[in-house]
C-alpha cells in the first residue's frame, strides 16, 4: 500500500467523522496514539508495535486529510532532493534538521 493509497483509504473510510472532529481534536487522537506508541515501544511484543506504528500513521494521515495536505506531495518537495539541511541523500547535517 503507498502512502496515497492509505490516504484514500483513510478518507473513504472516516473522512466525515474526521472533518467533524476537526483538526485540534483529531490532533489529540495521534498524540494519544503516539502515547500508546511509546508505551509499546517500553515494553511491547511485535505485534503490538505493529498495531501501534499502523495507529499512529493512521492518525498523522486522517489529520492531513482533515487539513488538505497530500502527504506524497509534502515528502516529496521535503525530502525528495534528499536532507533538508546539508541536501544528501545520505545525510551529513551535525544538527537536527
Amino acid at each position: 500500500m503507498t502512502i496515497n493509497d492509505l490516504q484514500a483509504l483513510i478518507e473513504k473510510m472516516y473522512s466525515a467523522k474526521d472533518r467533524e472532529r476537526g483538526s485540534a481534536r483529531t490532533f489529540l487522537w495521534l498524540s494519544e496514539e503516539i502515547g500508546e506508541l511509546a508505551a509499546a515501544i517500553a515494553g511491547g511484543d511485535k505485534e503490538e508495535l505493529e498495531g501501534e506504528f499502523a495507529d499512529v500513521l493512521a492518525w498523522v494521515v486522517t489529520l492531513a486529510n482533515v487539513e488538505g495536505i497530500n502527504l506524497t506531495e509534502a515528502l516529496h518537495k521535503k525530502y525528495g532532493e534528499g536532507c533538508p539541511g546539508c541536501g544528501l541523500y545520505a545525510c551529513t547535517c551535525t544538527t537536527k534538521t
